[in-house]
């Protein structure tokens, strides 16, 4: 068994990894780069005319044969480990007879989102697996390994062929609303495997420990109690652990929970495989609003019909304005101009719950900006959708692997010095390891 990292060894984001044998060939996530070689944020709309040829002549797309259209001899499946960009961003370029298998909430969640932003139905040929539950592609076996991660439905895969193992631990955590998830793994994690590729997003941050979720529950209550004015919060609709998070500080202070009609439509998918709140009978303390022009696109691009599905729990700016006090709204950067329209909106709280590295998006600080000069109160209640260095260590004491390699890191070289215990292999982008 041979592999070959294509991006990740030397930074966070676009991961991509090809594994093979003489027989057959898989690729573990294609993901969208964050950055740009010179550590500037990386624009794809720059290349977004380009062919895939161009594409992977510039170095944007990994230069995998069989992955594209028009291969001789096609790869034989591609493992996605959750829906986060940075994972699956180039999925699109990627042959669509050749098998893609995901989670299947990572499914419903790519789906909709390529259906929502760009009106259209992916043509990806879809497998679902099951956590815990072995799979073959040709003569690879494959088994996934549910983690705990801010995308709800994240995996960790063993891969094994040719009497040899890997593991690739995709992207994960312990300190999330699925924490006993971690812990499960620890106690079941295989051990010995010769190639350990594990994610140190957070190395190189210092060797604090992050926050749970349920500790950012008690810092929301505190802020919901700290104004009688709106709360408004900018968070993701694909961080589910953070929705409930939120959800339960709204009740916990008896708010109102007020979302848009994208993150409405998220809650209501997610909401199949586990007890995720969502706009219904079932949970009258959520609404729905519905900004303009992104109602605009739903229409055009979906349907009316999709929008009306949240019609009975609709609430409208008027309503926003006369019951602020008890309102803690889900809001975006996008959003400013329904904000500026719902009056009396000034002096609450805004919560800034996601990575601070956004802020510095000149869309986002102007944002905050303009929220600031209406009385606004900032405050930043987040935690990291990474492990934390003591986290890190506990997965390779579990799985005491014969190699480490660093991924999904811009501080692979820190390894060496925080994994004393296990032989570090620090591989670099395009490097083929037998």
């Amino acid at each position: 068994m041979t592999f070959k990292i294509h991006r990740g060894t030397q930074e966070v984001g676009g991961s991509c990894v090809e594994i093979w044998t003489d027989t057959t060939r898989i690729v573990v996530d294609i993901g969208m780069p964050l950055v740009m070689a010179n550590g500037q944020e990386f624009n794809f709309k720059q290349y977004e005319k380009l062919s895939t040829q161009e594409l992977v002549e510039q170095g944007i797309l990994p230069a995998i044969d069989g992955l594209y259209e028009n291969a001789n001899s096609k790869v034989d499946g591609i493992l996605i480990s959750h829906y986060h960009q940075d994972h699956h961003g180039f999925l699109s370029y990627a042959d669509t007879s050749i098998p893609v298998f995901t989670g299947e909430a990572t499914k419903q969640i790519l789906e909709f989102s390529e259906e929502f932003f760009n009106g259209k139905q992916l043509e990806n040929q879809f497998q679902t697996f099951a956590k815990d539950r072995s799979f073959s592609i040709g003569d690879i076996t494959i088994r996934p390994y549910w983690m705990d991660h801010s995308a709800f439905d994240a995996y960790g895969f063993l891969i094994e062929a040719d009497g040899q193992r890997i593991f690739y631990s995709g992207d994960f955590r312990g300190h999330g609303r699925k924490g006993k998830v971690f812990k499960w793994f620890l106690h079941n994690a295989p051990q010995n495997v010769d190639y350990l590729l594990m994610e140190g997003t957070t190395i190189g941050r210092g060797r604090q420990s992050f926050p749970t979720e349920e500790e950012l529950e008690e810092k929301f209550i505190d802020v919901f109690k700290s104004t009688q004015e709106i709360n408004l919060i900018n968070t993701s609709a694909q961080n589910i652990d953070r929705i409930v998070t939120i959800y339960r500080a709204c009740k916990r202070t008896s708010k109102l929970m007020v979302v848009d009609v994208y993150t409405a439509a998220i809650m209501k998918e997610m909401a199949s495989y586990a007890t995720i709140p969502f706009p219904s009978a079932s949970f009258p303390e959520i609404r729905v609003m519905y900004p303009y022009f992104l109602s605009r696109m739903i229409a055009d691009k979906i349907g009316k019909e999709f929008l009306y599905q949240f019609q009975p729990f609709k609430i409208t700016k008027e309503e926003i304005s006369e019951r602020r006090k008890e309102i803690v709204f889900l809001i975006r950067p996008s959003m400013k101009t329904d904000l500026d329209r719902i009056g009396k909106l000034e002096n609450g709280n805004f919560i800034y719950s996601m990575w601070s590295g956004y802020l510095k998006q000149p869309k986002t600080d102007s944002f905050v900006n303009h929220l600031r000069s209406k009385g606004f109160a900032f405050h930043q209640i987040h935690t990291s959708g990474h492990a934390d260095i003591a986290t890190l260590k506990e997965m390779v004491t579990a799985m005491k692997p014969k190699n480490l390699v660093p991924i999904h890191t811009f501080d692979g070289d820190e390894y060496k010095d925080i994994f004393t215990t296990v032989q570090v292999k620090r591989a670099l982008d395009g490097e083929m390891i037998r």
